[in-house]
């Protein structure tokens, strides 16, 4: 390990996860003169971290695990290599990694916190009876753990901001407002749309329930049923570590029905969405900003959502997009029809979620708000 000045430790669930989200924050950090340290689960990208110049610790997370044992001895090992390290600061990315790395940087003597909340997700909004039961357990541990003196904590929208004030009780001054973790506009390019029919709707991330995808399933026999001349595209793989993570073979038989295109784990992004004409995103899980919308609309692509938190961060209804109810597959359905119909109000809406995502959403300016944060933190401390 090297002994700069100044050095940061970002904890993260998953590796991907960092390199989709986080790395262009890092990347400030690092040029800001912070030693950048990664903590995360190492599956296919520590390659990539370490190419960085960041130092990689591998962390053996387990996303689905109630285990309190389990639990202790991540904190526990969190706790050991943050008074090894030494950290300037830490910065934690969501809930969980937010209630365990706040329990480690108390027990040893860490005093600067950034913990990002990207989006409240399945504890907060799955009326399932693993969210019941979890709900008032994080919902004390943000009392107890969120709320000390030199700390901060980012949301990706301000109805997240609002519950952590209202049901946790967190000082709203110690509360910042980010919108997402930022698109590479020069790597997302708006792009023609491809030639029609049939008009592609598209759908991007991993496959779960929550997300809406059982609704869009749904639209997609409505839209058939109407002889709308669309192909519904899912693309992402499921995510066995979520609860609410999609069976493959459900997904297999509703490719093999015709009801949807099923395209998996899809790397280009770009021409992903190059190809399509429409992005949809018909969430409940209690979104932060969906990356994949922000992407969508740097494409300059209309999008098609649920009016929900997150969401109407990227989706400004009747300006970039329509929102439609959460949970009303033939409102989703007359949405996606309406937009397929009209090559005139695509095009214009398009062109609203690209400048849309040039004077909001983009990654230098999500990585210089970010730094800010830890500003403000040097300066309190």
């Amino acid at each position: 390990m090297t002994t700069a000045r100044r050095r940061i430790i970002y904890l993260v669930t998953e590796d991907w996860v960092f390199v989709s989200h986080r790395l262009p924050i890092a990347r400030a950090a690092r040029d800001a003169g912070y030693d950048v340290v990664v903590a995360t689960r190492v599956a296919d990208h520590g390659a990539v971290i370490e190419r960085e110049g960041f130092t990689l610790v591998s962390l053996p997370w387990n996303r689905r695990s109630l285990n309190p044992f389990h639990e202790l001895s991540i904190t526990l090992q969190l706790a050991t290599l943050y008074r090894q390290l030494k950290p300037t600061l830490v910065h934690h990315v969501a809930v969980k990694p937010a209630l365990i790395g706040s329990l480690a940087a108390f027990l040893a003597g860490v005093d600067n916190v950034v913990n990002a909340i990207t989006g409240l997700g399945y504890v907060f909004t799955s009326t399932s009876s693993r969210a019941r039961f979890l709900r008032p357990i994080v919902r004390l541990g943000f009392r107890f753990l969120l709320r000390r003196a030199n700390s901060q904590i980012i949301v990706q929208n301000p109805d997240d901001g609002e519950v952590l004030v209202r049901e946790c009780g967190i000082d709203a001054a110690h509360i910042r407002l980010i919108r997402g973790s930022g698109v590479d506009l020069e790597r997302f390019q708006a792009t023609p749309e491809p030639a029609s029919p049939p008009i592609r709707a598209t759908l991007a991330s991993r496959m779960i329930w929550d997300k809406g995808i059982g609704d869009l399933v749904e639209a997609a026999r409505k839209l058939k049923d109407m002889s709308a001349p669309v192909t519904v595209i899912l693309a992402g793989k499921p995510d066995p570590d979520n609860p609410a993570s999609i069976p493959e073979s459900q997904l297999k038989a509703w490719h093999e029905e015709g009801i949807v295109e099923w395209r998996g784990f899809v790397a280009d992004m770009p021409k992903l969405w190059a190809e399509s004409h429409i992005a949809v995103l018909p969430s409940f899980y209690g979104e932060g900003v969906p990356k994949c919308l922000i992407e969508a609309a740097a494409c300059g692509r209309p999008i098609v959502a649920a009016d929900g938190p997150g969401l109407r961060e990227i989706v400004r209804d009747g300006d970039n997009g329509i929102l439609v109810p959460a949970h009303d597959p033939s409102a989703l359905a007359h949405a996606i029809a309406r937009l397929a119909g009209d090559t005139a109000i695509r095009t214009r809406m398009g062109a609203a979620g690209r400048r849309l995502a040039e004077t909001g959403f983009s990654d230098k300016q999500v990585a210089a708000e970010t730094l800010a944060v830890y500003q403000v933190l040097a300066r309190r401390s």
